[in-house]
């Protein structure tokens, strides 16, 4: 009797994509592969589904793999996650556990389009204009420019130094802050450095490029947004617990802020009764910064490229 095949699970496919993206028959006759398109939030639900399973295929923090979760998955030999890294997987708790962690290709070109497409969306009031002219409206609002405004970039890394070239092609004034952010490093990028309380108190369009950590973990609270001029927007393609969802609530439903455009929250996929989902000044789509079919396809030709050595790996040893 042949031994069964080894099983693996492929997450959070929202859109039904993900078999389409690469060619996975390489692992016809090698592995059995299972996709799953709902998203599961509770601990004991998702170790149900995935007690079966050798491998485990992840599209970026959709599903957290965190020390607890790990420890009820004794079958679990690879994580399979797309990206150079998955701040949501516990490395070191897979590493102990004798669980190898891979990760795929990666490009920010995508999240620095999407970050334009929010901000354009946003300061033209693209989406209520479309939707006035669908119900037979016609031109009820007044949009904003970006030639001679301020642009202010929190975090002018790489994805933050490419919006800031953007931002000096539609003719904006650039300034930036974080907090290692140099004068040099700053106008190496065509940006002024500026202390953080002048960043939000000058900005007219406010972009967060930061990577999630303890230190920026709720930089941007009700201090920071209370800075910010009554015309000011704000757009988030980084991660949603950067900013302090209750006070970006709170100073949008106060009008003290003209509006936010978000692409990621606290909580993934956003709670059906969030008030992000009414605010009639809040533009969100569900993120998107790194979902294209380009990026799309690198992360599933390597996610398939890693299993097909892994599973080669267990073959000679």
């Amino acid at each position: 009797m042949a031994p069964a095949l080894p099983r693996i699970a492929v997450l959070d496919d929202y859109q039904d994509v993900a078999l389409k993206m690469a060619d996975w028959s390489v692992l016809e006759g090698r592995a059995q592969v299972t996709v799953f398109h709902d998203h599961l939030t509770k601990e004991d639900d998702i170790v149900a589904r995935l007690l079966p399973f050798e491998a485990i295929c992840v599209m970026r923090e959709r599903t957290p793999l965190t020390r607890a979760l790990l420890d009820r998955l004794p079958n679990l030999h690879l994580i399979a996650s797309t990206g150079p890294r998955n701040a949501s997987i516990d490395v070191k708790a897979a590493s102990e556990r004798g669980i190898d962690v891979r990760h795929t290709r990666y490009s920010s070109t995508s999240t620095i389009e999407h970050t334009w497409a929010l901000l354009l969306a946003s300061a033209r009031h693209v989406v209520r204009e479309n939707e006035d002219v669908r119900a037979g409206g016609w031109q009820r609002t007044v949009g904003g420019n970006f030639h001679g405004k301020t642009l202010g970039v929190l975090g002018l890394g790489n994805i933050g130094s490419e919006v800031a070239k953007v931002g000096r092609a539609f003719g904006m004034n650039v300034i930036a802050w974080s907090q290692n952010l140099t004068a040099e490093k700053a106008e190496a990028q065509g940006a002024k450095l500026v202390s953080k309380e002048e960043l939000f108190r000058q900005s007219d369009y406010l972009s967060v490029h930061l990577v999630l950590s303890d230190r920026s973990r709720g930089l941007v609270g009700a201090t920071e947004l209370g800075l910010m001029k009554p015309t000011a927007r704000l757009v988030n393609t980084s991660r949603g617990p950067i900013v302090e969802e209750v006070a970006l609530v709170a100073a949008l439903r106060e009008k003290r802020i003209a509006g936010a455009a978000l692409d990621t929250f606290d909580v993934e996929p956003l709670p059906a009764d969030h008030p992000f989902r009414t605010l009639d000044n809040v533009l969100t789509t569900p993120h998107l910064g790194y979902v294209t079919e380009d990026l799309y396809r690198a992360f599933f030709e390597d996610t398939v490229a890693n299993l097909v050595r892994w599973l080669d790996e267990r073959t000679k040893s």
